[in-house]
């Protein structure tokens, strides 16, 4: 097992942070301030700097980082090489995924995924997309899965399958009476937006200006920052919105929402994210292999 007091220090100098390190490696705050006084005490200087609440690297921490980085880096190497011999997929594999997809695609994907490799400690975080790739770019996380195109060089960015974004309106609204509307119905209506940040949210803007549209004449009345809020709003008969077809199985077959393709249709990617140098466990190349697989087959079934 690979030295607790690195593990920790390595997690504190990447998040500058004892709280947020705490949060990342379960632990509390003292036992992570405990963990950082040991090292310090074995190397007799002090590895971060505390002023007015907030931490910086000393010069002895940033060499303790360059060489805790490459020791945790050949650990898990090594781990991982014995597990190809022996067979394990195990160990930790930490996920993130933007709102639409944490919400309504990846927990069956996980199900599955944990049913296979029972032994594998699965954590996902869940947050906008600009979130969930700059927690990718971070370290924070091992795979990250996105809705929208990825534009980061830095990252790798395969595309899963390509999600519909429907209007959504209320049972009876004047929109319902076709089955597909123009873009320039959606300004005569309130629109009910998600926040900025969001994937949806780009992906929506950059549709209507490529249509030749100006966003700011959209009467935005409301912003949110999950489906299930705006589904609640569209169906008090506050506006309209657009949400992606994944998120609105249960709404469509009780009635209490309508859907309306868009001419010309608005579709999506959902993309796979990682690190481009990061080195990659058996329990990450597994999910990624696993992933991909059903991504495959939820295109062939389009």
């Amino acid at each position: 097992m690979a030295d607790r007091r690195l593990q920790v220090f390595a997690t504190v100098a990447r998040l500058l942070s004892f709280t947020k390190a705490a949060e990342a490696l379960h632990m509390t705050q003292p036992a992570v301030t405990f963990q950082i006084r040991q090292l310090e005490d074995y190397f007799n200087t002090r590895l971060f700097d505390r002023t007015h609440n907030r931490i910086s690297l000393t010069s002895a921490g940033h060499l303790v980082k360059g060489y805790s980085d490459q020791i945790l880096s050949l650990y898990s190497e090594m781990d991982n090489e014995v597990r190809k011999l022996t067979g394990d997929v195990l160990g930790p594999l930490v996920l993130g995924a933007s709102t639409t997809i944490g919400e309504y695609v990846i927990p069956s994907i996980l199900g599955e995924y944990q049913a296979k490799f029972p032994d594998v400690a699965v954590r996902l975080h869940v947050a906008n997309t600009d979130g969930v790739l700059h927690m990718v770019e971070s370290n924070e996380i091992d795979i990250g899965i996105v809705e929208g195109p990825v534009g980061n060089k830095n990252l790798v960015s395969k595309v899963c399958w390509d999600d519909e974004l429907v209007v959504v309106t209320p049972p009876n609204h004047p929109l319902t009476e076709h089955s597909v509307t123009a873009v320039d119905a959606l300004f005569q209506y309130p629109f009910i937006s998600r926040e900025e940040g969001s994937g949806t949210r780009n992906v929506i803007v950059d549709y209507l200006e490529s249509a030749g549209h100006d966003t700011s004449d959209l009467n935005l009345t409301m912003e949110f920052g999950s489906p299930e809020s705006i589904k609640s709003a569209v169906a008090a008969g506050l506006g309209i919105s657009i949400l992606s077809v994944a998120t609105l199985d249960k709404e469509l077959e009780l009635g209490m929402l309508s859907k309306l393709s868009l001419d010309p249709p608005l579709t999506r990617p959902f993309s796979i994210v990682y690190q481009r140098q990061k080195f990659r466990l058996r329990a990450m190349d597994e999910f990624l292999e696993f992933t991909e697989a059903h991504c495959v087959e939820k295109q062939s079934a389009r």
